[in-house]
């Protein structure tokens, strides 16, 4: 028996690993327990492949897929030293923004809520100087992936840190942050790294807003960092400031970019990546299932399972649990679902793909305590699992009862 385990993260709760980890524990001992009277003899295998949409355990996915971890120290959002994270393999490199300009690195996240004055001027610099890191590791095909900003600079930062000076009418380089954009009156460019030419980028990323506007970054993401509606006025304009500014420097085609799909990610640096870095946008999932090998993987296995923290609407529309069912449906393999809690009818249960979901709620009814005690519960419900596995002659497509996993 082979089972394959593809989840992404249970957020707040465990990474993509250790709920991968977790779950395989859980069917291992189930399996065991099983066999010894059903099936005596079958060997049971599990594979890990922990997986991402490309925002947030994107670099875990990596890294559990043969990338090899690294680190930088870069400057974050506020301007403080950081040291973040990335993953390379060959001249391949995986960067996941949130590690150098994201809300969880901001001061004291955690206890203290972003406020008018991070949102303001947060900036994404680190991730510019993790690029240039990759860069003088010989990397010359980067993956960005984004998601969890704390910026809305659009991606002026990351010009910065690869070595772009942004200038007032007078001057003087301007200080980090999306609002200090208003103040922009040139770019110069003659430091701009060279290696950059021979690089390939692509943008892992399922947002689809504009830059500015009503659906703009600052619009619809800006309130989630602490933006006033004022900031978020000051921002859109100062965005739109960093456009012509750029367009005067690059060409028309920067004006293009700012109304492209995802140019609206990540605070506006899926705008200076595809302006400036010529990126090619791909939805995070596929760019997550391509590099982690996972279709390749699944030859062979008997059954996939994969998850996330909530299974929902949101769920159906291309994130992880999707993408895996997909992948697994094309090999003809049956796919189960596992979550702390699902909202799904049904209905949509019957068109996910997926032969059962099997959620924390089952065995904890209590939320809070789901969160607080995700891996012992996903270890439990892994050994329902295997024990059910180990005690059929033939796996299902469908596990269709608590009953029948025995919970």
């Amino acid at each position: 028996m082979r089972v394959v385990i593809a989840p992404d993260k249970f957020k707040g709760s465990l990474s993509a690993p250790e709920v991968a980890s977790r779950l395989s524990a859980g069917l291992r001992a189930g399996f065991a327990a099983g066999q010894a009277a059903s099936r005596p003899g079958e060997g049971f295998e599990a594979t890990l492949i922990p997986v991402a949409d490309g925002g947030e355990g994107t670099l875990d996915a990596a890294v559990g897929s043969g990338f090899t971890r690294r680190s930088a120290t870069v400057t974050g959002p506020t301007g403080q030293p950081i040291t973040a994270e990335f993953a390379i393999r060959g001249t391949e490199a995986v960067i996941e923004m949130a590690a150098a300009s994201g809300l969880a690195v901001l001061p004291g996240f955690g206890n203290t809520a972003p406020n008018s004055e991070t949102a303001q001027t947060s900036t994404s610099l680190g991730t510019g100087e993790l690029i240039r890191a990759a860069l003088d590791l010989g990397c010359r095909h980067i993956i960005l992936g984004v998601g969890g900003s704390a910026n809305t600079d659009g991606g002026a930062g990351v010009l910065q840190g690869l070595g772009a000076v942004l200038l007032d009418a007078d001057g003087n380089e301007l200080r980090g942050g999306g609002a200090a954009l208003a103040r922009l009156d040139r770019i110069d460019f003659s430091n701009f790294d060279v290696r950059l030419e021979a690089t390939e980028f692509v943008l892992a990323s399922d947002v689809d807003n504009p830059l500015l506007g009503r659906t703009g970054a600052a619009a619809i993401f800006a309130p989630q960092k602490g933006a006033t509606p004022e900031d978020v006025a000051t921002l859109d304009a100062a965005l739109a400031r960093f456009v012509d500014v750029l367009a005067g420097e690059i060409g028309p085609e920067a004006r293009d970019a700012a109304i492209a799909p995802g140019a609206g990610a990540a605070g506006g640096v899926g705008y200076i990546a595809i302006a400036a870095l010529g990126a090619a946008r791909r939805p995070g999932i596929d760019v997550v299932l391509e590099f982690t090998e996972l279709e390749q993987r699944l030859q062979g296995a008997d059954l996939v399972i994969t998850g996330e923290g909530s299974l929902d609407e949101q769920s159906l529309l291309g994130k992880t649990p999707m993408g895996v069912a997909r992948a697994a449906a094309r090999s003809g393999i049956p796919v189960i679902a596992v979550c702390g809690r699902s909202t799904l009818g049904p209905e949509q249960l019957t068109k996910s793909g997926f032969g059962s979901v099997h959620a924390l709620t089952e065995l904890e009814s209590d939320v809070a305590k789901c969160i607080a005690e995700a891996g012992p519960l996903l270890e439990e419900l892994g050994r329902h699992i295997g024990v059910h596995l180990a005690e059929k002659s033939e796996y299902p497509a469908r596990i269709d009862t608590k009953e029948d996993l025995h919970v």
